[in-house]
């Protein structure tokens, strides 16, 4: 039988945590005060917690903290791009981490969550005790440009050809600038139009078969805005990541108890990807599961993820 998320619960404590650089995280904790800690890592970049993340844990278990990364969710200043770069989130964990007062914690991410998952312990090994990541997405330009340029276009071509659409033919030969140009400008309706096309696509292409709510979450202005901003502000840049890195130092990761999961028909972030993750870091258990788009709400990857954290926590 497949596993489901946990039934709702609500935080035992929240609030926000100043970080500097006019940067304020809310975050909030849930599950058990003390047991297991845990600290969840959003998509995007840009896309917020929600509280079905909360769920993919045993909250007897578990001391989960998840936050908003800056600039999205109830994090302020909202849509920000001013002191927001991967390694200002690595800080970031660590501040959260030292105000749990833990140690170590079990580090669990979903796409960009993967990402940041991965630079967060390859730069603190020593404070990672599992890393569970799903979704694999090491930022690299082949897999920019599977997803912006040609790859799932080819198998999405509705859906690229929405996204295209406002953009004139002479800017297409890179989608991804012409789309930072309008969400960076001055003129707010543009913005917006663009945000919401920018989201839109994402949010039709993560699942294997369409999602109202997804989508519907995906198309609301309020979510759209952070999240194109942010995540073209991030992919503009590389993540502020050298050439593969997170490949590169994978080694780093040798002693980390983990697990990687991924769906077989993932369009974001292409299965190749994550195959050259488990290459890298033969120790963790890799899961490639089948009948699966990119969505941690795809049946069988979200079985695999609650099977991973029940694992972790010493649950059989």
């Amino acid at each position: 039988m497949l596993r489901t998320l946990y039934p709702p619960i609500e935080p035992y404590e929240s609030g926000m945590l100043d970080v500097g650089d006019g940067h304020t995280i809310r975050y909030e904790r849930c599950g058990t005060k003390g047991a297991k800690p845990a600290v969840f890592l959003h998509g995007g970049p840009g896309g917020g917690i929600s509280p079905e993340h909360r769920r993919q844990f045993d909250p007897a278990l578990y001391d989960i903290l998840l936050f908003d990364q800056r600039g999205c969710g109830k994090s302020t200043p909202y849509a920000s791009l001013e002191a927001n770069t991967t390694w200002h989130l690595v800080a970031d964990i660590e501040r959260l981490r030292e105000l749990t007062g833990v140690e170590k914690w079990l580090v669990f991410g979903g796409s960009w969550g993967s990402t940041l998952a991965l630079a967060y312990a390859e730069t603190h090994p020593e404070r990672v005790t599992e890393l569970v990541v799903r979704g694999i997405y090491t930022c690299t330009k082949a897999e920019l440009d599977w997803y912006y340029r040609f790859g799932v276009s080819e198998m999405f071509p509705d859906k690229w050809d929405k996204l295209v659409s406002p953009i004139p033919d002479s800017e297409r030969g890179d989608i991804l600038a012409a789309y930072h140009r309008r969400l960076t400008g001055d003129d707010r309706e543009v913005q917006l139009a663009a945000a919401r096309a920018w989201s839109l696509y994402e949010g039709e292409t993560i699942t294997l078969l369409p999602d109202a709510k997804l989508t519907e979450q995906h198309d609301d202005p309020d979510f759209a805005l952070a999240f194109a901003r942010i995540e073209t502000h991030y992919f503009m840049h590389g993540a502020w990541l050298e050439p593969d890195q997170l490949i590169r130092d994978a080694g780093r990761l040798a002693a980390i108890p983990g697990t990687i999961v991924h769906g077989r028909y993932d369009m974001p972030c292409a299965p190749r990807f994550a195959w050259r993750l488990h290459l890298a870091w033969p120790q963790a258990d890799f899961r490639l599961v089948e009948g699966a788009g990119h969505a941690y709400s795809e049946p069988g990857i979200l079985d695999e993820l609650i099977r991973a954290t029940d694992r972790y926590a010493g649950k059989a």
